[in-house]
């Protein structure tokens, strides 16, 4: 899908659903949400949390509730769009005529409810423990500033390096693939950094 820059543009781009997705803007558009553009579709936040979204597809539309596990959800009416999602709630519509203005305002506006009592999944950290290998264990404790930038990298980024080296199955390989990392880690660097700022 291309990049769109405007709510506008991204119902243009969903035309088969413009009318509704219109409707459906129009009521969230009546509460103190503000909308914007994020992820390619239009998001509305409160005080820069998100809290609804508006989400087009081939055969339904509808609104996304990025707490919306917290929702009563009376009516029945939202789904858990993908099985990883904790909070992330769908309500799904196939035409125009399936909107109830009235229902779907009463759940933006319980959400942003939700948002002002501070309703909301926190990310869980990875908080896997750090296995160093022998081999670079070694280093670590032998060369002490070597040993104080690993410590300086977050847990990911030792976790990453501790992988590369674990993963070689030839003594010769784990020690090229040492020699490679060093001046990474004593520039502060993840082993994947580079691609990440793509």
């Amino acid at each position: 899908m291309k990049k769109v820059y405007s709510v506008e543009e991204y119902i243009e781009t969903n035309s088969h659903f413009g009318e509704a997705l219109n409707l459906l803007r129009d009521i969230i558009n009546t509460t103190e949400l503000n909308e914007s553009i994020k992820w390619n579709a239009p998001v509305y936040d409160l005080n820069g949390k998100n809290v609804v979204g508006l989400g087009a597809f081939k055969n339904h539309f509808g609104i996304w509730f990025f707490n919306g596990v917290f929702l009563k959800d009376e009516h029945k009416l939202l789904v858990n769009a993908q099985e990883k999602t904790k909070s992330l709630r769908q309500m799904r519509f196939k035409t125009v005529d399936n909107i109830n203005k009235n229902t779907v305002l009463a759940y933006v506006k319980e959400a942003i409810e939700n948002q002002k009592l501070g309703k909301e999944i926190k990310p869980v950290r990875n908080t896997k423990s750090v296995v160093i290998p022998e081999e670079l264990n070694q280093i670590l404790k032998a060369q002490s500033d070597i040993n104080t930038c690993f410590k300086a990298l977050t847990p990911g980024k030792q976790r990453e390096y501790c992988s590369y080296i674990s993963d070689a199955k030839r003594e010769a390989t784990k020690q090229t693939r040492i020699e490679k990392i060093i001046p990474m880690i004593l520039n502060g660097v993840g082993l994947h950094d580079k691609y990440k700022n793509c």
